[in-house]
């Protein structure tokens, strides 16, 4: 047998064989790429990242909303109800509905005042930033045009700096009717819900009128630029005149009971500063005054708001989330452009404290000493347990309502060193020296300014007027020509014939008319503003140089993120809102020589039971009052003819009478 070597053939020297089928196999490879293909597109697509993550989230959040909405406009109006007294027992009826069926009608015409931020403003004039936009909402409806042009919106809301009236080529003017205020924004009343009430028992728009103006404004230019105190006149005469001779109602709501107060001078002032209607023109027109949460004595959340442009809530957002607020967010400086808008709103300083320490307290000594957070006396009923829970309370030294430390604002005042700002030479401020168009004043004031401020360590009502002088004198000199926070010595001095003083309760003297009425509507047991711990701020380019300290806490001081707390309706404090009406106003005083009776009806806060409820019909808060029955059910009463004493008189929870009588004002 023999053994043959066979040799390897290379590659290139292999004969190729004819394929018997070329088109099969051309469709196998085929087949193969297309596996291949769809392998690879399998393994991409199993490759999740975080933009999938967020784009599938956001997509099921849109469509479950919708699909809730849907269902939310397909199911019967009366559904909601129904829940709500299934978890919480039947509900009572709306005033409206109580108080026809016992009969009330419409008698007394009815005016509305609004207050700040909540009418409604719209675009007549604009530059070409806000083209599309004639007679749009500029404030009020969607507030759409913040979120599409944010600058251009802040530069169309603000006022002159100099004027405090329109810059050149913008005009912004207030709606009008009573969809002025009905709601601030969808699904967010106002005075919807009394309106509605009143409808009930016969109130129409020829009985019903909105005082709409622009509260951007000091209340005087109110007058100067659109004539808005005469169009109230006007209306009132009207009103009075075609339904059979019957006074009219007037209900202002926070800071328009100041501008009705303003008005009340206005009117039987004589011309050119006045409206000319003579001495006896409120005695033949009004019949009652009903004041909601008037801030008739200032806020110490004004303070804060123009020393910082916070309050509570803004600075625990801060707190929370600080680059939001503090840093450059896409090129805007959030709370900075805030502060160059609102400073030019001199309307926001008419609720700057008014009556300095006299009022307010000093530095060791407060009307609301020994306050008690969950005490409710009605009535004024004090009894020796009551005193003994105030023995044992933790001092507040409220009258301090700026303090730079926890550590100050609890020392006693013989401990605190105070070096006077007042002459201090502000230097020059280099960190902001390329601030673009962002204006606040702090930009024009240097480090040695700010030093200042902080060296005096504490600020008391007195202290507020030369330190808001200090760091916006721009500002101050705009508001002291229109507004006044003193206490008359002698209201029959000529210069209190001059408009600045006629918002100030203080500084003027109420019209003679002794069968009006005035009350006193508000919210009580909300913890409320009334004084606040600061800290200095990282020097930063275009920076706010102050803040609220969120890291000062107390309970048992009721201090909470840097703000001391005291009873009222979460905005305006019980002392403001009721001071006039329990003492300053009430029998014949100085400040009413005709002894136009006076009344206060307190309304104790109660949130709402179920998400269900909405907002509640006993909420105290300052603007979810204008839904609380109690509220609503007293005013169509009013209207409808009853006076004070019908209605019960005084109905007190809180110590308004005891804080009223430790401040020791001549009457």
């Amino acid at each position: 047998m023999s053994l043959v070597r066979r040799r390897k053939v290379p590659e290139n020297e292999r004969t190729q064989v004819p394929d018997p089928n070329p088109d099969g196999n051309e469709k196998d490879k085929k087949i193969i790429d297309n596996k291949n293909e769809i392998q690879k597109s399998q393994k991409q697509q199993s490759k999740w990242n975080c933009v999938d993550s967020c784009c599938w989230f956001i997509g099921c959040t849109c469509v479950v909303w919708w699909v809730l909405l849907f269902l939310y406009n397909m199911m019967p109006s009366s559904f909601p109800q129904y829940m709500t007294e299934v978890i919480t027992g039947p509900m009572p009826d709306p005033p409206g509905v109580k108080l026809q069926k016992e009969g009330l009608k419409a008698k007394h015409p009815v005016v509305f005042v609004p207050g700040i931020v909540t009418a409604g403003l719209e675009l007549w004039e604009g530059h070409h930033c806000a083209d599309g936009l004639f007679r749009k909402r500029l404030w009020g409806g969607t507030f759409g045009e913040v979120y599409k042009r944010p600058l251009c919106w802040v530069e169309h809301m603000s006022l002159d700096n100099e004027t405090g009236l329109d810059p050149p080529g913008i005009r912004v003017r207030p709606v009008t009717g009573l969809v002025a205020a009905d709601y601030f924004a969808p699904g967010y009343f106002v005075w919807a819900v009394l309106i509605a009430n009143l409808a009930r028992i016969g109130y129409e728009e020829k009985t019903m009128h909105m005082a709409s103006y622009d509260w951007r404004l000091s209340f005087q230019n109110t007058e100067v630029r659109d004539k808005s105190l005469s169009r109230i006149k006007s209306n009132i005469e009207l009103m009075v005149a075609t339904n059979g001779g019957n006074k009219a109602v007037i209900i202002p709501h926070s800071m328009g009971v100041l501008y009705f107060l303003h008005f009340m001078k206005w009117v039987e002032a004589p011309a050119p500063m006045g409206g000319g209607g003579g001495p006896d023109w409120c005695a033949k027109h009004i019949r009652t005054v009903v004041n909601i949460g008037g801030p008739f004595l200032g806020v110490p959340k004004a303070v804060s708001g123009l020393f910082s442009a916070e309050a509570r809530d803004i600075a625990v957002a801060r707190a929370i989330a600080p680059g939001v607020l503090d840093t450059d967010l896409f090129h805007i400086q959030t709370l900075q452009h805030i502060m160059k808008m609102t400073r030019t709103w001199d309307s926001t300083m008419s609720m700057i404290p008014k009556g300095g320490d006299a009022i307010w307290g000093g530095l060791d000594w407060s009307p609301e000493e020994g306050y008690v957070p969950s005490k409710r006396r009605q009535r004024n009923n004090v009894t020796n347990e009551d005193e003994k829970i105030e023995s044992k309370v933790k001092r507040v030294n409220y009258g301090r309502i700026i303090s730079f430390g926890k550590d100050v604002a609890e020392a006693h005042s013989s401990e605190i060193e105070r070096i006077d700002f007042r002459d201090a030479v502000k230097g020059s401020n280099v960190a902001n020296h390329t601030c673009r168009d962002v204006w606040t004043e702090y930009h024009d004031m240097g480090f040695g300014g700010i030093k200042a401020i902080a060296e005096y360590k504490t600020y008391t009502a007195g202290d507020i007027l030369d330190l808001l002088q200090f760091v916006a004198p721009k500002m101050m000199e705009r508001g002291s020509a229109h507004f006044s926070y003193g206490i008359a010595d002698n209201l029959e001095d000529p210069k209190y014939q001059h408009y600045k003083y006629w918002s100030n309760p203080l500084e003027t003297m109420l019209p003679n008319a002794p069968d009006m009425e005035i009350f006193s509507m508000y919210g009580v047991g909300i913890p409320t503003e009334r004084a606040y711990v600061y800290r200095l701020t990282p020097a930063a380019e275009c920076y706010i140089p102050f803040q609220i300290d969120t890291s000062a806490d107390d309970e048992g001081r009721c201090l909470k993120d840097g703000v001391f707390t005291i009873d009222g309706d979460e905005t305006v404090p019980v002392l403001s809102a009721g001071f006039m009406n329990a003492k300053g106003w009430r029998g014949k005083t100085r400040f009413n020589p005709s002894g136009i009776p006076t009344y206060i009806r307190e309304y104790d806060h109660a949130p709402p039971s179920s998400l269900l409820e909405g907002r509640g019909t006993q909420s105290g808060a300052h603007v979810d009052i204008m839904g609380n029955f109690a509220l609503i059910e007293d005013i169509m009463r009013i209207a409808a003819g009853a006076k004070g004493e019908e209605l019960g008189g005084d109905l007190v929870y809180s110590d308004i009478f005891k804080w009223s009588e430790k401040i020791k004002l001549p009457l």
